[in-house]
C-alpha cells in the first residue's frame, strides 16, 4: 500500500505548534525560538515532508521563477543569453521560463503578457520599437532590457556594437581593405548601431561602404544574398555581415560559386558563436559576449527583486576575434 503524502498538518503535530507556526517557518515569513524551529526541522526531515510550491508562492508572494523572452532559441547567441542568464538565477535559487518569440513583433505583446503573471521578473529582448513599449512598464513586475535604451525607464544591459563594428572596420581598414561592404538586418536596433560604426571608420578614411539589406538574421539569408553580392560587375574585396550566421552563409555560398576566402573576399562576423571557430577557413568575429550580458541581465534583475535600485544602463565591452577569413591585401 502506497504510503500517504505528508501534509502540513503532519508537521504540526508532530512539532506540537500550529500549521500556521509551520507555515511562516517554511516560508521564512517569521523566525520562532530555537527550540521550536528545531522541533520543525526535525519532524519535517523524519516525515520527508515537502512544501508545495504554488501554496508557498501565494502566501511569500513569490514563484521564484524568472521570465526570458528570447528572438530565436536556435541562434547560438541568444542560447548563450539563456546560459548566462540561467546559471546566475540557478545560484540565487530562481528558475528560469523561457519564451521564444520567433522574431514575429506580434506574438511578443500576448507571451510577455502571459509570461508575466507566473515569475517574479522578466528579461526582455524585442523587436518593437522603443516608442511602442510603454505597456511594458505596465506589467507591473522588475524588468531588464537586453539592449540599449535611449529611454531609461527600464534598465537595460547591451554589448557596444557601436566600438566592436568600429574595432572591425579599422582591422580591415588596416589589412588593406578599400572596398567594404555590409549585409545587415535593418529591422533590428543592433543594425543601426553597426552600421553607424562601420560608416564611421569608413568616412574617416575617405571611403565609400555598400549596404546590403538582408530579410532575416539566419545563415539562409547569408547564403540566399551572395549571388547579389559577388556576381555584379564588381564585388566588394571585404563584407561584414550582422551576425556569424549570415557571414557563415554567406561563406559556403561564394566559395560554391567559385571565389575563394579570404584571397578574392575577407569576411567576419558578430556574435563570436561556437561554430565560427570550426568553418573553413574561421571566421573572424566581434565578440559581444552573449553569455556575460545573460548574466549581467540575470544579476540586475534580481537586486530589483530583492528592492534595490538597479543601474539605469550596463555596456558590455567586445572583443575583436580575428581568425583566417580576413587576410592582408598588402601581401
Amino acid at each position: 500500500m502506497k504510503k500517504p503524502v505528508p501534509t502540513i498538518r503532519d508537521v504540526a503535530a508532530g512539532a506540537g505548534v500550529s500549521t500556521a507556526t509551520v507555515s511562516k517557518f517554511v516560508n521564512g515569513t517569521q523566525r520562532f525560538s530555537p527550540a521550536v524551529e528545531q522541533a520543525i526541522t526535525r519532524v519535517i526531515a523524519e516525515l520527508g515532508y515537502r512544501s508545495n510550491p504554488l501554496a508557498q508562492s501565494m502566501i511569500t508572494g513569490r514563484t521564484h521563477s524568472i521570465g526570458l523572452s528570447v528572438l530565436d532559441v536556435a541562434n547560438p547567441h541568444f542560447s548563450s543569453v539563456v546560459k548566462g542568464a540561467n546559471r546566475v538565477a540557478q545560484a540565487h535559487g530562481y528558475n528560469v521560463l523561457l519564451v521564444d518569440t520567433e522574431e514575429n513583433p506580434d506574438r511578443e505583446r500576448p507571451l510577455l503578457e502571459a509570461l508575466s503573471r507566473r515569475v517574479d521578473g522578466m528579461i526582455v529582448i524585442s523587436r518593437i520599437p522603443e516608442s511602442e513599449r510603454d505597456w511594458m512598464a505596465d506589467l507591473g513586475k522588475p524588468l531588464v532590457f537586453l539592449g540599449r535604451l535611449t529611454r531609461h525607464e527600464i534598465p537595460c544591459v547591451a554589448g557596444d556594437d557601436h566600438r566592436g563594428a568600429a574595432m572591425l572596420t579599422r582591422h580591415l581598414l588596416a589589412l588593406g581593405h578599400r572596398h567594404i561592404a555590409y549585409l545587415g538586418f535593418g529591422k533590428s536596433r543592433r543594425d543601426e548601431e553597426r552600421l553607424a560604426g562601420i560608416r564611421e571608420c569608413m568616412s574617416a578614411a575617405g571611403l565609400e561602404l555598400a549596404v546590403y539589406d538582408g530579410g532575416a538574421p539566419t545563415a539562409q539569408e547569408g547564403e540566399r544574398m551572395s549571388s547579389s553580392i559577388m556576381l555584379g560587375a564588381t564585388h566588394p574585396d571585404a563584407l561584414i555581415c550582422y551576425n556569424d550566421l549570415m557571414a557563415m552563409g554567406f561563406m559556403k555560398a561564394a566559395q560554391t560559386l567559385g571565389f575563394r576566402v579570404p584571397e578574392d573576399i575577407s569576411v567576419a562576423g558578430f556574435d563570436n558563436i561556437d561554430f565560427g571557430s570550426y568553418t573553413l577557413p574561421p571566421l573572424t568575429t566581434v565578440d559581444l559576449r552573449s553569455e556575460r550580458m545573460g548574466a549581467a541581465a540575470m544579476e540586475q534583475l534580481l537586486t530589483q527583486i530583492d528592492g534595490k535600485p538597479a543601474a539605469p544602463s550596463t555596456i558590455i565591452e567586445p572583443q575583436l576575434v580575428l581568425r583566417h577569413s580576413t587576410c592582408n591585401r598588402h601581401l
